[in-house]
């Protein structure tokens, strides 16, 4: 199991990871992560829903419901969004160094 899918389980609800924090945590790329996540078998157990871009856009969401059902899960762990439909700032985890 590959540590960036361990990580996904440290995030509190209602936080979110970016790619590049993610990233960073395990000692690999961004892009790296991406892969990762995307090879995902098990969602409900390791939630890459939590992974966001660096601005906090809604990206490569796969499972079923695509970004869609990505907002869902957020919202109910009590992510807000702003207009733009990015989620706030305020809701970015970081992993501790």
């Amino acid at each position: 199991m590959h540590k960036a899918l361990q990580l996904l389980r440290l995030i509190p609800r209602g936080r979110v990871v970016t790619y590049k924090e993610l990233a960073r945590a395990c000692g690999t790329s961004p892009r790296a992560v991406g892969r990762i996540l995307a090879g995902n078998k098990e969602p409900a157990k390791y939630p890459c829903y939590k992974v966001v871009s660096s601005r906090g856009a809604l990206t490569g969401y796969s499972a079923p419901g695509g970004l869609t059902r990505k907002r869902e899960l957020l919202e109910r762990d009590g992510a807000t969004f702003a207009r733009d439909g990015r989620v706030l700032p305020e809701h970015f985890y970081r992993f501790e160094e």
